[in-house]
């Protein structure tokens, strides 16, 4: 596999992978901190992962794994308590005894105590799917015990009540149509929607309402309609550029051992995002 021939080699890998902005926002990082080394970006499906692994030479340090790879990463490393927690990693740190990690969880939550919610008691929640699970696990982690879990198709909630109940939470699942047809929603400390583009539009008066620090995972086109509503409310808001820069954050100090300012991989994510649509 290509690397460079003197420093050391990271790369994101997934499928699709051009739109990843983390070579972006790693290589932002590695630059801030006078590093040596290349971030690559590689087109990789869950069959062809093992195989890609495997032909990596010493002078890779980690890979980060986005869809459809967070899932059979955890065959190629050791995990941690999030990682079993989760049930999906977005790290693999290479050498004699690889490990999977979980960067999501904690880059959650950074953004959420960036944007005030810092005790968090109850959590409304939009979406069943994969960056839910690290919702849950890292809204528990800021103290969270109940969790209000509106979802499309409320038996795919299961596995996340019982995410949650391992964590001391209890989750209470509300149907999508009946969250539309209520007046409100029942109060919460934070709101953090999970779900794509434009899902939760319907549903943005009752989300601001009901929380005053408001996340959606969405980061390009931005604002949402979401976000644009919390923001007139004045409510504090965070977006899914906050995940991916604190939790790419966090890789950087696990691949490289180093510390690197979230304002910095911030700049060149807001900066790359503008690049793309022409502002």
């Amino acid at each position: 596999m290509a690397a460079t021939a003197g420093g050391r080699v990271c790369a994101v890998l997934g499928d699709p992978i051009e739109h990843s902005l983390s070579p972006v926002l790693h290589g932002a990082a590695y630059r801030h901190l006078g590093l040596d080394w290349e971030y690559q970006r590689h087109r990789v499906d869950a069959a062809g992962l093992a195989a890609f692994v495997a032909g990596l030479d010493g002078r890779w340090r980690g890979l980060s794994l986005t869809m459809p790879l967070k899932e059979a990463v955890l065959e190629l490393g050791e995990p941690d308590d999030v990682v079993r927690s989760v049930g999906a990693a977005n790290t693999l740190l290479l050498g004699d005894r690889p490990q999977v990690r979980n960067t999501d969880v904690g880059g959650l939550q950074r953004s959420l105590r960036a944007a005030g919610a810092t005790e968090v008691g109850t959590a409304l929640l939009l979406g069943t799917g994969a960056t839910a699970r690290s919702a849950v696990a890292a809204l528990a982690g800021l103290g969270a015990r109940r969790l209000l879990v509106v979802a499309r198709r409320p038996e795919r909630a299961g596995p996340l009540a019982e995410q949650a109940a391992a964590l001391g939470a209890d989750v209470e699942v509300l149907p999508w149509a009946q969250a539309v047809s209520d007046v409100s929603l029942p109060a919460a400390d934070v709101a953090v929607s999970t779900v794509v583009a434009g899902a939760a539009d319907e549903l943005a008066a009752e989300v601001v309402a009901a929380a005053p620090v408001v996340f959606d995972v969405v980061y390009d086109p931005w604002p949402t309609v979401l976000a644009a509503t919390a923001a007139r409310a004045g409510r504090a808001v965070a977006s899914g550029l906050d995940l991916l820069v604190h939790q790419a954050v966090l890789q950087v100090e696990l691949m490289t051992g180093s510390t690197v300012p979230a304002e910095v991989l911030m700049s060149a994510g807001r900066e790359a995002i503008g690049a793309r649509a022409g502002r």
